[in-house]
């Protein structure tokens, strides 16, 4: 079998529909008995085939129809990177300074940031853009940590779509709708990891750990994937900086007798979630009294009371875009901070809005 990766002909079977190649080491996917003259490249997987036969019999001509592996093109993406990431600088090692207390946890959930998105303000009344965003984001993680009690543990949470855009083209991923965009997506990226550093750097001064979640959203499927895995290579060197790097959709964070899900909010619907933490987290569901989701994706807020847990979404810091302007939203755009008792729950939060850090706001 004829190695679609470096040409070899020591590619066999290796069950499960995957094909390995002695040669190479490298894998790819192939419909058992499918009858291709050649195999599938890797990160697809074939859904029909059409062959021309002559008259004498002889295959004359093949056509695979194939459609994406999205489980092997997610183990790929990972793969690459792990690599990209390796050579990266990583952050030296702190001691903690100060008195923390250790019954409260301090929770940073950050909605939808949508680094990348270009607001025109003849057009929508609100100015936004990749300098705007860095800076608004920086000054309100850091008001909002400066208000906060020196609690040991710290969750900076990005709460999905940091970025506007998951690629070259600005474009939602599974849609392909247009969208306004500042700079390339190079300069997107620089400035997303740039602002979740900080927030990150805003919170050790305060807390003695700080753990960060970041989950992929509907605009950055891929992005909140390399965005978790960059930071912990970042700080791998920093015990006291830890990243969850699972790339499922939902994740989890225990405290005591709270127990906090993290969501997007874009392929479950907030009456669908409690069972889902229900299932995913049933020890830690019958061992707590407190429990509560943080999800995003709509741009505003809302809390709906469930049997056993809320489901909170958080506002944007970012303006709204044409789309939004056009479609009539007027949300606010307010950040927040979350306080939890280890024993008794939420017991505080606060609150800045963006107007605050707006260069030329009253």
């Amino acid at each position: 079998m004829i190695c679609p990766h470096c040409g070899s002909e020591a590619g066999k079977r290796n069950g499960s529909g995957r094909a390995l190649c002695a040669d190479c080491g490298r894998t790819w996917t192939l419909r058992p008995d499918s009858g291709a003259l050649r195999p599938v490249p890797d990160g697809y997987m074939a859904q029909g085939i059409s062959t021309l036969v002559g008259p004498d019999g002889s295959i004359k001509a093949q056509w695979i129809k194939t459609t994406a592996d999205m489980e092997r093109q997610r183990e790929l993406q990972l793969a690459a990177i792990d690599a990209m990431a390796a050579d990266l600088p990583r952050v030296k090692a702190r001691k903690a300074r100060g008195v923390f207390r250790d019954d409260l946890l301090t929770v940073y959930p950050i909605g939808d940031p949508h680094f990348g998105m270009l607001s025109w303000p003849d057009e929508t009344g609100e100015d936004w853009n990749l300098d705007i965003a860095r800076q608004v984001h920086c000054d309100a993680m850091d008001a909002l940590v400066q208000a906060a009690p020196a609690t040991e543990t710290a969750v900076v949470i990005n709460l999905g779509d940091a970025a506007h855009f998951d690629g070259l083209a600005a474009v939602t991923p599974r849609s392909g709708h247009n969208l306004d965009a500042d700079g390339r997506y190079a300069k997107v990226i620089d400035v997303m990891v740039m602002t979740m550093r900080q927030c990150i750097e805003s919170a050790l001064t305060k807390h003695k750990r700080v753990h960060v979640i970041s989950v992929p959203g509907n605009h950055d499927e891929s992005g909140g994937l390399w965005l978790s895995r960059l930071l912990a290579v970042a700080y791998e060197r920093e015990p006291r900086v830890t990243v969850e790097t699972a790339p499922g959709l939902f994740a989890y964070y225990r405290f005591g007798k709270v127990l906090l899900g993290v969501h997007h909010g874009h392929t479950a619907k907030p009456d669908k979630l409690p069972g889902v933490m229900a299932v995913d987290r049933a020890r830690d569901w019958g061992e707590t009294e407190h429990r509560a989701w943080l999800t995003g994706h709509v741009h505003h807020e809302s809390r709906r009371e469930f049997a056993g847990v809320t489901v909170e979404s958080f506002g944007t810091l970012a303006a709204r875009d044409a789309y939004a302007y056009n479609g009539g939203w007027r949300s606010g755009r307010p950040m927040q901070a979350l306080i939890y008792h280890r024993e008794h729950g939420e017991v505080a939060r606060s609150r800045v809005h963006a107007g605050m850090f707006v260069r030329g706001a009253a």
